[in-house]
């Protein structure tokens, strides 16, 4: 009966906001357990989406995360069209979770309907923060640990740890409650990662959730240019190289690119899909278009490309003290509209409400999330 009047009483306001294109009343409604725990998420968003062979040998014995070397460099002869640079920015360092500090590039004003691509989080979790239990529907999210170690634990009793170059692939589908706590180093150090969130196609958000951990002796590494640049194959393809299969539902490629001084890199990605480089560590020169613009790229920043085009061009100028290093990401388009508030992402702002609805009354996806705490989450309750 409870969950009745509650459900009429959304229903209500529901229509009240429609009217006056006012969706973030809804969260008025008796859900504040639900806006504490989406923490600093942002608001209602709503936008429509829409080579050669080469000389390969394996230089070790190891079948779990073979290192690939090429022997051929970029020449005139074997050039793809590089793609053009649509813009670069500085991710800006901010709050987000319990205490952890995030660089966000992809989600914020500077960067959306970049379709898949729904969020992209540069996070530093320092002991004593985290993302405790929080749900999520609709989307992938795929989180790839830099340094450190991070906990997870969710509502269907899957638990795990994933550390240093290993990822995380997580489907929410029709939802999942979980949490996401950093290891408490011995040396106090945070945890640093990436956290991509990627939109599913209309026709899989309600499919179950799933996982797949990644782990980095998986993953293949490609050398090329004479050892200069080191690439590991993540999701996708590199110098003909393959990664492992299945890891998402939506097709992205991600590959960790590093570049020593004097090193050259022509990656080749999907014509047509989204791509973007996000830099780590070093500066990196990209070139942009046929022209070959050179753009120097320093730390922390996003490199989008435009779709057309065959690669990304990028190097590392001979006199640099150090390398660059950057993730290559690229996903194709969802020809769909999207609608999102914080970890809800749907194509329409009554599949938003129902989401909330669904939450707070534990059904349709959400019913374990009744009653449930997770044991990682503990140290974060007050």
């Amino acid at each position: 009966m409870k969950n009745f009047f509650l459900v009429t009483i959304i229903s209500i306001l529901v229509g009240i906001c429609s009217i006056f294109l006012l969706p973030i009343d809804l969260l008025q409604v008796d859900i504040s357990t639900l806006t504490n725990q989406l923490l600093n998420y942002t608001n209602i968003n709503t936008y429509f989406a829409t080579q050669p062979s080469e000389d390969i040998s394996a230089s070790s014995t190891s079948s779990s995360n073979p290192t690939i070397v090429i022997t051929t460099t970029p020449t005139a002869a074997n050039m793809s069209v590089p793609r053009l640079i649509r813009k670069i920015f500085l991710a800006t360092e901010q709050a987000e979770g319990a205490g952890a500090r995030v660089r966000r590039s992809i989600g914020t004003p500077q960067l959306r309907n970049f379709s898949p691509f729904l969020m992209l989080d540069h996070f530093t979790i320092r002991p004593g923060s985290g993302f405790p239990d929080h749900p999520h529907r609709g989307q992938e999210t795929i989180t790839y640990l830099l340094s450190g170690g991070v906990d997870h634990e969710d509502f269907a009793g899957n638990k795990g740890t994933i550390e240093a170059g290993d990822l995380q692939f997580m489907t929410a589908g029709r939802g999942i409650m979980h949490a996401e706590m950093p290891r408490q180093n011995p040396d106090g150090s945070a945890n640093v990662g990436l956290q991509l969130w990627v939109d599913l196609p209309k026709e899989l958000k309600s499919c179950e959730p799933r996982y797949r951990d990644l782990k980095a002796q998986e993953i293949p590494t490609v050398e090329t240019d004479e050892g200069r640049v080191k690439i590991k194959v993540i999701s996708g393809k590199s110098h003909g190289v393959d990664s492992v299969k299945d890891l998402a539902y939506t097709p992205v490629w991600i590959l960790d690119v590093e570049v020593k001084p004097g090193g050259k890199v022509v990656q080749e990605v999907p014509e047509g899909w989204n791509a973007f480089a996000y830099t780590l560590e070093g500066t990196a020169i990209f070139s942009s278009g046929k022209d070959g613009e050179k753009r120097t790229v320093e730390q922390f920043h996003n490199v989008v490309f435009e779709p057309q085009g065959e690669a990304v061009y990028a190097e590392v100028d001979a006199g640099a003290e150090k390398p660059a290093r950057f993730v290559l990401v690229a996903g194709t388009p969802l020809d769909q509209k999207v609608v999102q508030y914080g970890p809800f992402v749907l194509n329409s702002q009554e599949e938003v409400y129902q989401a909330f609805v669904d939450y707070q009354t534990h059904s349709n996806g959400f019913e374990r999330a009744q009653g449930w705490r997770s044991e990682i989450g503990k140290s974060m309750r007050h």
